[in-house]
């Protein structure tokens, strides 16, 4: 099977929900994906399979050196299969050729092997506020 990478690739809102659904364990939200990052985001990765939209990873920035690294999604069967590390060396080399000096990322601990071994980030101190 061929995985493709296309950097702001052109997708469907529903395709991405769906994936964005099945990825973080919600029902479909209907959100507006297209108008969200085309309005909000450096970039944004599509990586499809025969056609099909597989993962999808949100490069979103501040307009400056410091872009963040949001919503990886990889669809269910094939996890673990190197297609969230594509989207994530996808979104490294936009934001690099953007001329960002910093790609971030937060996650939940169970994922820190994969952002840390497999795409490479390393750890730094960080704040957080919970807002609700």
């Amino acid at each position: 099977m061929t995985i493709t990478y296309e950097w702001r690739g052109d997708f469907d809102d529903r395709a991405v929900d769906a994936l964005h659904a099945e990825a973080f364990k919600h029902a479909p939200l209907t959100v507006g994906w297209h108008a969200q990052v085309h309005r909000h985001s450096l970039g944004w990765v599509c990586a499809r399979s025969a056609g099909q939209l597989v993962g999808f990873v949100n490069v979103a920035w501040d307009g400056g050196v410091h872009a963040f690294v949001l919503d990886t999604m990889v669809a269910r069967d094939l996890r673990g299969a190197g297609v969230g590390a594509g989207l994530v060396a996808a979104a490294v080399r936009g934001a690099r050729a953007a001329a960002c000096e910093w790609l971030h990322v937060d996650f939940d601990e169970h994922l820190r092997p994969f952002y840390f071994d497999a795409c490479g980030f390393r750890p730094t101190d960080a704040g957080l506020v919970a807002l609700r």
